[in-house]
């Protein structure tokens, strides 16, 4: 590949629906297209799709989804196994578009995993892009506000070259994972990605625990924490902003932790500066004082889970972590990004299953055939020792006060 971004020609803006009618044709004559998205995170209290970047037809198209178009119009194209969709780092991309359209995905090819599996220890697209092809992008409208319209000519220029590469991106690194024999580990996890359910956007009052430190708190500084996350999520979403542009999730822990009692104790807080003060001491003071009367939150709430998430009682949590250090292992020795040769939740459905053989491990359906071949030694090794360690009592069995997910109850 040797064109030069300087010589590449302008993308098409899609705003009518004659236009989208000539990017579903230029889509209709191509085996792969690459696809990406931008979105509002850090303008908006609920984040949303505010531009999609196709490159088809050897062209690169940018999608408004604030015109007046038919977007469901793409549900076909996305759904369909014999066109290639790509995209770098595809997990948010395909799920906003869920979220948003429904849409569903097969044929999917993530070229951020594949970089990954291919040992990059950088797989961001810009590492990736200037490894491969000596292209240097410039990132600094990552953060702009993609809502705004007219797009900036920085915004457009730095949309489309997201998608730009990503088609010879992919064909070099097809036949990479197939020259060392790594293209059914990417493609596995591709086929993951495809299976994502959409997760609700809706806030709950429970998620104050997703806050890092949260269940470092007493009792009485997570009744704190709890109230102060409820304040800022209604104020958030009173203003359509960010949670984090509200006050951040540091600030709100201090808070938390001191319970101060005067605007001048409260300024001693990281982030809390008179500008905030003016605008949020008495939300602050009244948050503080529900939690007070509220009494402390002796019991915090299980972190919410994610839909392929499972509960495990203490001896699986240590058996968990028994597995997730052989697939550590593992990883280092192969040069392989960890979670691609067995994810999450497959390491936490082994733990509650503990398999004792090869049959066993088979029968639960879990692994594919090339982590079979890779792990199914070890793991049964692994449940072995574990099994005997429990027995000789080097374990400890399950005691009271811990909840299912492993984690001691306050």
């Amino acid at each position: 590949m040797d064109q030069r971004i300087e010589d590449l020609p302008p993308p098409t803006l899609v705003q009518t629906e004659a236009e989208l009618d000539r990017l579903l044709e230029a889509v209709r004559g191509d085996e792969a297209i690459a696809v990406d998205t931008e979105a509002d995170s850090f303008f908006s209290y609920r984040d949303k799709v505010c531009l999609i970047q196709v490159t088809a037809g050897g062209e690169d198209w940018l999608v408004d989804p604030f015109a007046d178009l038919d977007l469901q119009r793409f549900a076909s194209v996305f759904e369909d196994p014999e066109t290639v969709k790509i995209f770098h780092d595809a997990e948010y991309d395909v799920l906003i578009l869920g979220r948003e359209y429904g849409f569903r995905f097969a044929g999917l090819f993530d070229t951020r995993v594949a970089a990954a599996v291919l040992g990059s220890p950088t797989p961001g697209l810009a590492s990736v892009l200037e490894g491969e092809f000596d292209v240097r992008l410039d990132k600094s409208q990552q953060r702009s506000n993609w809502a705004q319209r007219p797009l900036t000519p920085k915004q457009i220029a730095y949309a489309r070259l997201d998608t730009r590469f990503l088609i010879p991106l992919m064909e070099r690194q097809q036949a990479a994972l197939e020259e060392r024999g790594l293209s059914m580990i990417a493609a596995s996890e591709c086929r993951r990605l495809e299976a994502l359910e959409v997760v609700s956007a809706e806030s709950n009052p429970d998620d104050f625990v997703k806050i890092k430190g949260a269940r470092t708190l007493d009792p009485a500084g997570a009744s704190a924490l709890r109230e102060l996350f409820i304040m800022r999520d209604k104020l958030a979403e009173k203003h359509d902003t960010p949670p984090f542009r509200v006050l951040g999730n540091r600030s709100l822990l201090q808070l938390a932790e001191r319970r101060p009692s005067s605007e001048r104790e409260m300024l001693r807080i990281e982030g809390v500066t008179s500008r905030v003060l003016t605008r949020l001491g008495d939300r602050l003071q009244r948050a503080l004082d529900r939690a007070e009367r509220n009494g402390p939150l002796e019991r915090l709430p299980a972190t919410p889970r994610r839909g392929d998430q499972v509960d495990l009682d203490e001896l699986g949590v240590e058996l968990h972590e028994r597995l997730k250090r052989l697939r550590r292992d593992v990883s280092t020795e192969r040069k392989i990004e960890s979670s691609y040769l067995l994810h999450r939740s497959t390491l936490q459905r082994l733990a509650a299953a503990a398999p004792e053989d090869q049959a066993a491990l088979e029968a639960l359906g879990l692994l594919e055939d090339w982590q079979l071949e890779m792990f199914t030694d070890d793991i049964v090794e692994v449940v072995r020792r574990f099994k005997e360690d429990v027995a000789r009592g080097v374990v400890p069995a399950p005691r009271r006060g811990r909840r299912r997910d492993g984690r001691r109850r306050r």
